[in-house]
């Protein structure tokens, strides 16, 4: 029998030897469509009739879309395994992965992403607590601190940071945080065990919103999650408060976010991420007091690198042994 063979969706930018390894046990095949008409008019050709294994990047989106119904239903039968190389994947449907038949498995980058994208989120948590970036702004324009000269910022010592989903990212946060004297309260689907908490206490949903002096989004998107911090949670938290995303766009209404910083409520925020990338709210960019990132959590060549090694070795060790590395959380039970 020949080699089963693996799908490539996306592009291999760093772990280039890794990927050329996978040949020795498997054929690497490659789409050449551009978008999800092209793509799904391939399925039906049956260009990937045989393909056991997909990596699939969060860019190749573009091409593909969402991993849904539709497209479920056009793949190849053989296909049993879907390793994507990102931490979050809210671009694919699980519920429908675990109902075909047979059940498509999920896996993705648990802890790959944690340092970078917990550094990115600091970043964003001084720079918008110390309003950095209205004086950035003026600067380049040539006139120094602005005039009138920017509002003072506030140190992070003593400041209360409420993070918002306390997985790996947010407890990486949490430590990064606690170095410059912040004090750090969390709220997540259930209470940690003491080991994993590490001495964040936990609150529940409206506490942390009342009393916290930063707030950080580190939760997933899915149905639950999506605009679960908007207008009546901008009622409940403390004037001046600062708002940190490095989640995804779509957990926060960016309508609302708009409206509570054109009202003062909220000081000053930090964005990495939004509702419609690579399109950005005007609202968000009118505003000197938003510091904005093109959704560069993880861009960095480490990271980057150890999240194409992980998802290789996710396909490997499906085709090896049946079974991945880290298969996502609503599969972990899937016979």
């Amino acid at each position: 029998m020949g080699k089963p063979k693996v799908l490539l969706l996306g592009e291999i930018e760093h772990a280039d030897s890794a990927w050329a390894s996978l040949g020795d046990v498997a054929e690497l095949v490659k789409p050449t469509a551009t978008n999800r008409v092209e793509f799904i008019q391939e399925c039906q050709d049956g260009n990937f009739e045989g393909v056991v294994a997909a990596y699939r990047t969060f860019a190749s989106t573009e091409m593909t879309g969402s991993v849904d119904k539709e497209l479920l239903q056009v793949l190849p039968e053989s296909l049993l395994f879907l390793s994507h190389c990102g931490a979050g994947y809210d671009t694919i449907d699980v519920n429908a992965c675990s109902s075909r038949e047979p059940p498509l498995r999920v896996s993705n980058v648990p802890t790959a992403v944690d340092d970078a994208t917990a550094d990115t989120n600091l970043f964003l948590i001084l720079g918008a607590l110390r309003n950095f970036n209205t004086s950035v702004l003026s600067l380049r324009e040539g006139k120094w601190r602005g005039n009138p000269s920017a509002v003072l910022g506030h140190d992070p010592e003593g400041k209360i940071l409420g993070i918002i989903g306390m997985g790996g990212i947010g407890r990486n946060l949490k430590k990064k945080a606690e170095a410059f004297g912040m004090r750090v309260v969390y709220h997540n689907r259930r209470k940690l065990s003491d080991e994993l908490a590490a001495g964040a206490e936990y609150v529940s949903f409206d506490e942390l919103l009342e009393t916290s002096d930063i707030i950080s989004l580190n939760l997933p998107l899915n149905k639950h999650t999506h605009h679960i911090i908007g207008q009546p949670e901008f009622a409940k938290m403390k004037d001046g408060v600062v708002i940190v995303n490095t989640a995804r766009g779509a957990v926060m209404d960016e309508g609302a976010l708009v409206q509570a910083l054109d009202s003062g409520k909220v000081l000053s925020a930090g964005l990495d991420v939004f509702e419609e990338e690579p399109t950005i709210h005007p609202g968000l960019l009118r505003n000197p007091n938003v510091m904005l990132l093109p959704h560069m959590g993880t861009w960095t060549v480490e990271t980057q690198t150890a999240m194409e090694e992980w998802t290789i070795e996710n396909i490997r060790l499906a085709l090896e042994t049946g079974k991945l590395k880290s298969p996502v959380l609503e599969q972990a039970d899937l016979l």
